[in-house]
Parts: structure tokens; C-alpha cells; sequence
């Protein structure tokens, strides 16, 4: 009986490892389904929950207030925004296609609120790792790594920008 147990314990983790690595590879890849269903269960699940906290002081997450291209209409986003100099850095896991982003840009900016202060952001730009690495701590970069995290949006603060 005890062998029986031993044996069906190996095959949930077999599976479990298994499907983990497909999630990982299909997230690497980009591969629209899975990307799609990873996109809808963070807006209806995820997000919900972050939008509780995001943007407060000692809170990771950060919020983006954008307004919608067609619609006019405004929207807030949860996302890991890392301060630097001259504003953030934000990881893009589902690249520059996600419509937040693509109001950002079109824009020309939004606000962001991090750490309990809101910031007016310009001039966003689009770039790749490399660029944006030392802004990011060890762990971070393993993750973007793992996942194929390959861009990355430069949001400026308003105050910092020269004309």
C-alpha cells in the first residue's frame, strides 16, 4: 500500500514538473493561446487583487494610469515599475503589444503612483535587456531570463526631463 502511495506522490509531481515546464517554454516561446490565457487570468484575478495595494508605500507593485487610444477612456494597471534615476523601468512578460503599454506610448506618457506618491511620466520608450539590467537585482534578471522577458519600457519623470 505504502509503495502504491510512493508511486501515485511521484506521478503528481512528475506531472506538476512536467506542465511547469511546458508554461515555461510556451512563456519563453511568446505562444499566443497560452499568453492570451495567462493575460485574461491576471486582468479578471490578479490585477484585482494587486490594484488593493498597489502604488502604497513599501508595496512592489506600482500603478499606471493611462488613457485608452480609441476609447479616451482612463485606466489604471498594476505593474513592477523599479525606480531609477529618471524614473522607471518596467519589464514588459507579454512584450510591447499590451494595450496599456500601447496607450502609454501613443500618450506620450501617463502617471505612475509608486511608493505613495503619483509621478507624471514622458517620453516613454521601448528597449531590451541589456540596456535596463543594472536596474534590476539578481533575482529578477533569473526571472526575466526564465521567461523570455526581452522588453522593457523607459518611463521618464516630467520634472527630469530636458527639453
Amino acid at each position: 500500500m505504502g509503495r502504491v502511495i510512493m508511486l501515485g506522490l511521484a506521478g503528481v509531481v512528475a506531472l506538476f514538473a512536467t506542465l511547469l515546464a511546458a508554461f515555461t517554454l510556451g512563456f519563453r516561446a511568446k505562444w499566443p493561446p497560452l499568453l492570451d490565457r495567462v493575460r485574461r487570468f491576471n486582468r479578471d484575478v490578479t490585477n484585482r487583487h494587486q490594484m488593493r495595494t498597489a502604488g502604497q508605500h513599501g508595496v512592489t507593485y506600482a500603478v499606471v494610469e493611462h488613457v485608452g487610444r480609441r476609447s479616451g477612456r482612463g485606466y489604471r494597471t498594476p505593474v513592477g515599475a523599479v525606480p531609477t534615476p529618471d524614473g522607471f523601468v518596467v519589464g514588459l512578460p507579454y512584450g510591447p503589444g499590451a494595450d496599456w503599454v500601447r496607450n502609454v506610448l501613443a500618450a506620450g506618457g501617463a502617471t505612475v503612483e509608486h511608493d505613495g506618491r503619483a509621478v507624471t511620466v514622458v517620453r516613454p520608450e521601448l528597449t531590451d535587456r541589456a540596456a535596463v539590467t543594472g536596474h534590476f537585482g539578481a533575482a529578477e534578471r533569473l526571472v526575466q531570463r526564465l521567461y523570455g522577458v526581452d522588453d522593457f519600457l523607459l518611463l521618464r519623470e516630467a520634472d527630469q526631463t530636458v527639453a
